[in-house]
């Protein structure tokens, strides 16, 4: 078991859009730690949420190159599953992004984001994006991948 699933057992974490990016298109230098993620978010060792945004956002690239055979594996991916809760976006998340995005300074899908987190509860969030070290005040514990390759 790698370091980051470790450290992520009996957490609720929010998994951002980079992370399933990274994962299911297996690039490096994360996807051999994402795997070891996976495995353990596949195992209930964590439970994870993300946003409905999440699925637009990994689906940009695959439309814009035809890779229609990655657009079918995301949409796989965003299907109800017992391990990942995928939160559609409400006007209450819609009210509350504002409000984080006041706050932090944060982008809107960015607030969308970390607003979905914060009302679904989640104890930490997985990124790539030091953007969200803007987030560290509202009460939910960063975990930024590239901290965590060696």
């Amino acid at each position: 078991m790698g370091r980051l699933r470790s450290d992520l057992h009996g957490q609720k974490v929010y998994l951002d859009a980079n992370i399933f990016i990274y994962a299911i298109e297996a690039i490096d230098p994360w996807a051999k730690e994402l795997n070891d993620v996976f495995v353990g978010l596949k195992s209930r060792e964590f439970s994870a949420v993300t946003s409905s945004l999440s699925l637009a956002e990994c689906l940009v690239m695959p439309f814009k190159n035809n890779r229609h055979d990655l657009v079918q594996v995301y949409r796989q991916m965003f299907l109800p599953r017992p391990y990942l809760d995928v939160a559609p976006i409400d006007n209450d998340v819609l009210l509350f992004s504002a409000h984080v995005r006041a706050q932090s300074g944060l982008k809107l899908p960015d607030a969308i984001h970390a607003a979905t987190a914060l009302t679904r509860k989640c104890t930490a969030l997985l990124t790539n994006d030091t953007g969200f070290s803007r987030v560290s005040g509202l009460g939910i514990e960063l975990f930024l991948l590239s901290e965590w390759i060696n």
